[in-house]
């Protein structure tokens, strides 16, 4: 649902349409957030909220996702991801950013880094796709029904029953019952607003391929901004070693906190905590 305090507003690219929500002064450093699969900006919504006067928080929806609109054939994987974000980085003339990503988004901004560390202040990984441990067991069943056709009928029962979603995402949330029927229909609805959009949608899941997360290690372990790893460890998507793991990859890590009953969607539950790691962090 669009807020009036944080209207949506587009830029252009090359990959398409992008819609990004801005909290915070122009006039601040900016803060790129990236979110996962199945959501849009708003996942960060309460997270901006709390560190909008350090800086201009930018929350774009990814390509296939939310109220972006990709080009035909648009690059929805990993890679092409990264890229539309570059060019909404160069659109929004933003030269570097502090990072912050969550889930698949996670995927995304370390590709991003890898190939862009000219344009990183500083990086913030929350639970996310890793290297070679994705997508995770407990999500292939989902993966495996998007790839047999069964993503459009789930999409639309997801937007017309909030409480169907809400059952659905409880794996990945400490605190459920917290998530209001509007914010779950803003992450679902726009998903099934077009037969283009479902499509777009499904073509995300059969670019899925951790080749290019591995790819990219050796960006990462060159990558000199400084780094937070903050995890949810009830998380059953992302063990806790892959949070280690970045720790031990990335050189130059200022801390890794760990959230011992935190789930995967910690960022939109427990938007306080992310807030408080960021504000030291950014400090």
């Amino acid at each position: 649902m669009s807020s009036p305090r944080f209207p949506r507003s587009f830029a252009q690219t090359d990959a398409g349409r992008i819609a990004w929500r801005e909290h915070g002064d122009a006039r601040q450093r900016a803060a790129l957030f990236v979110h996962g699969v199945f959501l849009n900006g708003d996942l960060w919504n309460g997270v901006a909220e709390r560190v909008s006067d350090l800086r201009r928080c930018i929350a774009p929806d990814l390509l296939a996702h939310g109220f972006s609109e990709e080009r035909e054939g648009a690059d929805v994987s990993f890679a092409g991801q990264a890229d539309m974000l570059a060019q909404l980085l160069d659109a929004l003339e933003l030269e570097r950013v502090d990072l912050v990503a969550n889930d698949s988004g996670g995927g995304i901004a370390q590709i991003l880094a890898a190939r862009h560390p000219e344009r990183i202040a500083t990086l913030t990984l929350t639970n996310c796709d890793t290297h070679d441990g994705w997508p995770p067991p407990a999500f292939a069943p989902t993966v495996e029904l998007a790839r047999q056709g069964g993503m459009p009928a789930l999409l639309r029962a997801f937007a017309a029953d909030p409480e169907a979603a809400r059952n659905a995402f409880s794996v990945g949330l400490e605190h459920p019952d917290k998530l209001a029927d509007d914010q779950l229909r803003g992450f679902f609805e726009p998903l099934v607003r077009s037969p283009a959009r479902v499509t777009a949608f499904e073509r995300f899941f059969h670019a899925m391929d951790c080749a290019q997360t591995v790819a990219i290690e050796p960006g990462l372990r060159r990558l000199e901004a400084p780094a937070l790893i903050v995890w949810g460890g009830a998380d059953v998507f992302f063990e806790r070693r892959w949070a280690y793991w970045l720790r031990d990859t990335l050189p130059n890590v200022r801390r890794l906190v760990e959230l011992p009953t935190a789930k995967l969607f910690f960022p939109l539950d427990r938007a306080e905590d992310l807030a408080a790691e960021l504000r030291a962090h950014w400090r």
